[in-house]
């Protein structure tokens, strides 16, 4: 969901915050007496280049014989546990992690409000944690009221549906389904997004999975996955660092009338889509409100196309499927 909204801040309506930013930084580079500089930077990287190159030397030849072969036995153990590991896309420890981000009481993060804002059938709460290193996280917390009295897996269906999205998110230019996994549910999509002319589009391969518990939470965890088959490409730029997962719940109305007719989502995302923190920044708080009000009229357009009989695209069906295995 703030996938979106990140997406939706740096449409072509934002470029002018963006490129006056810029212009006040290349007015300032402009100022920069010619050849300032360079000289001494191009000096600088050439000697640590050297001196790179000089220990890397040194330090392969102090290595003994019977070093080499530990190490590579070392490295054969590393590619065992890694094909292991590559065998469950997504585990129960990326579970975990959205747990963690998600307690209410986790002293070791400061998260900063963002947004608390309402529309007669939706609440939307949104905070931000900014890492020393890292993006930007994103956490939210978003009812909607007058949901489908199936709320999980109508919900899950949304977000899982591919082919459906395009009508409410137009950044999403392309979209495959490269792998299933009949056992566990997991499935590896193949994303590309349109992103302003600034920019070049962006690309995405995506692991997700969906859990549910016995008290009716469904936990959804997607997150970026390396894929030897699709090699990356210099356009579109592919996104490594995407973690975009969610808890969604039955909850209780506003309405007071004691009926659980309302879904709360919580969500956590981050990502690094290569583009500066505070630029970044500066575009989600702008283009927030209005890409949350495009998420829940999207919401509501499937709900009616769902009532009317529309059937549900490959991805939403092996979602059910796997969620009564």
């Amino acid at each position: 969901m703030i996938g979106l909204l990140i997406g939706w801040s740096w449409r072509p309506r934002w470029t002018g915050l963006v490129y006056l930013g810029l212009r006040s930084k290349l007015r300032f580079l402009c100022t920069v007496p010619p050849g300032f500089g360079a000289r001494r930077v191009w000096l600088a990287f050439t000697a640590l280049s050297l001196c790179r190159t000089l220990w890397s030397r040194l330090g392969s030849s102090d290595k003994k014989p019977e070093e080499s072969g530990e190490t590579e036995a070392i490295s054969r153990v590393s590619d065992k546990e890694d094909t292991e590991k590559e065998q469950e896309i997504v585990t129960e420890k990326d579970l975990e992690h959205l747990l963690h981000l998600l307690e209410a009481e986790n002293a070791n993060m400061e998260w900063q409000s963002m947004m608390d804002k309402s529309t007669p059938n939706m609440n939307y709460q949104a905070w931000r944690h900014e890492p020393q290193t890292g993006p930007v996280v994103y956490r939210s917390r978003t009812v909607f009221e007058d949901a489908t009295p199936d709320i999980g897996p109508v919900r899950l269906d949304f977000f899982w549906d591919d082919e459906f999205r395009p009508k409410w998110d137009p950044m999403l230019a392309y979209f495959k389904t490269l792998e299933e996994d009949p056992q566990t549910g997991t499935t590896i999509v193949h994303w590309i997004k349109k992103f302003p002319f600034f920019c070049s589009d962006r690309e995405y391969i995506i692991g997700r999975r969906i859990w549910e518990s016995g008290n009716k939470y469904y936990y959804a965890v997607t997150k970026g996955v390396p894929y030897p088959a699709l090699p990356k490409r210099d356009k579109p730029r592919r996104v490594e660092i995407y973690f975009s997962s969610w808890i969604i719940k039955a909850v209780e109305s506003r309405k007071g009338d004691g009926q659980m007719s309302a879904c709360e989502v919580s969500l956590v995302h981050c990502e690094d889509m290569g583009i500066p923190k505070d630029v970044a920044k500066l575009g989600v708080r702008h283009g927030m409100w209005g890409a949350v009000k495009k998420l829940n009229s999207g919401l509501r357009s499937y709900q009616t196309a769902r009532k009317q009989g529309g059937g549900l695209c490959q991805g939403a069906r092996k979602l059910r499927e796997s969620l009564r295995n």
